[in-house]
């Protein structure tokens, strides 16, 4: 199901049919690629070249985390750095607010980084000689922003990251989460549109992980930015992306939100990453209650208004709270007043497994 408040949205970044592949004969093996349709592997034996993206395309809206992630060597950190020609495509178009990337002069390629698109690595290089505030700023200082009012901004960003007591400290002082928030900051404080982030937390422990993609979430939606974030770990995707893209091997095998994609996976190589998730706050109501005709022919002497009731955005959770406190076989899915669905046990054990109702629930 799409985001709703998302799905309308502007378009910042536009991935066309996007390729990179390295090596001395790259012109030649795109030529390949598209006169005759050659794999990666036949590439790399016929050319000796690398094929690190494969005819990519994603669209990132205004206010969109947009997940991508993949195994080592899927080849989701070449597409990152694409997306801001950190590395130009061999071949097709990345267009930043309708801008083409590849079109843009050095200054105005300068000028598009330093006011629309941030970036933070897994490795956050703060330099070590500055404090935390001197760091977060020190983009704004290449931008030629006077002192004071750069550290002003740097201190506003580092407080919404929770470092305001840490301003004159260094970076030898900080854990790694805390350098990881000072990346943040850095890359907030130049208050861009978009956030590009690439595996930041993956060197983390497991706790400190798990607080910071919440607090990475809740600060982008509240700050309004469209962010896109790489990762190899599909549990951060699935926490943190309003959607996600699969890669292997170069390719984009799936994109959708991650209730679609536990739904309904591409192929056997999503299904296969899938199968381990719990489903438990990913599928919702809407997807595995069935019809109100149905429920009525099942049960022709019950009342559907004495059905406890949810939303079509509740989660399996919240459903099997409710089927725990209900004694009826059955809870009404109510939107706009209107009672649109209703989840039974067969529904709500659909939703545990990760699979769907045979046919798609109509009121």
């Amino acid at each position: 199901m799409s985001v709703p408040d998302i799905a309308d949205s502007e378009v910042l970044i536009d991935c066309q049919s996007v390729w990179k592949i390295f090596g001395d004969k790259a012109n030649a093996a795109v030529k390949a690629v598209l006169d005759k349709g050659l794999t990666k592997k036949q590439i790399l034996q016929n050319y000796n070249c690398v094929v690190g993206v494969a005819d990519a395309s994603i669209q990132v809206r205004r206010g969109e985390i947009f997940c991508i992630m993949g195994l080592s060597g899927s080849g989701k950190s070449t597409l990152i750095r694409l997306l801001n020609r950190l590395i130009v495509p061999s071949l097709g178009k990345v267009l930043v607010k309708g801008n083409d990337l590849a079109c843009l002069s050095a200054a105005e390629l300068r000028r598009t980084r330093a006011r629309h698109i941030g970036m933070v690595f897994q490795s956050v290089a703060l330099l070590p000689h500055r404090t935390v505030l001197e760091n977060a700023a020190f983009g704004l200082e290449v931008q030629g922003i006077g002192k004071v009012e750069r550290n002003k901004t740097a201190t506003d960003a580092l407080a919404k990251v929770g470092l305001s007591d840490w301003l004159t400290r260094y970076p030898s002082e900080l854990s790694g989460g805390m350098q990881q928030r000072v990346g943040l900051a850095r890359a907030i404080a130049a208050n861009p549109e978009i956030i590009l982030m690439d595996e930041p937390f993956s060197a983390l422990d497991p706790l400190i992980r798990r607080q910071l993609q919440d607090e990475f979430r809740q600060l982008t939606k509240e700050l309004g930015k469209s962010a896109v974030f790489i990762t190899h770990d599909l549990d951060e995707a699935m926490r943190i992306g309003d959607r996600i893209a699969i890669m292997k091997d170069g390719v984009i095998i799936q994109v959708g939100t991650a209730e679609e994609i536990v739904l309904n996976p591409a192929d056997d190589y999503v299904a296969e990453f899938v199968a381990g998730i719990s489903r438990l706050h990913l599928i919702k109501a809407h997807s595995v209650m069935g019809s109100v005709a149905e429920y009525q022919q099942a049960q022709p002497n019950s009342d559907i208004g004495t059905l406890l009731t949810t939303s079509p955005e509740a989660d399996i959770d919240e459903l099997i709270s409710l089927t725990l406190r209900s004694d009826r076989d059955g809870i009404a899915v109510v939107d706009g007043g209107t009672v649109v669905g209703v989840v039974t046990t067969r529904g709500l054990l659909h939703g545990v497994k990760g699979t769907q109702l045979d046919e798609p629930a109509t009121a």
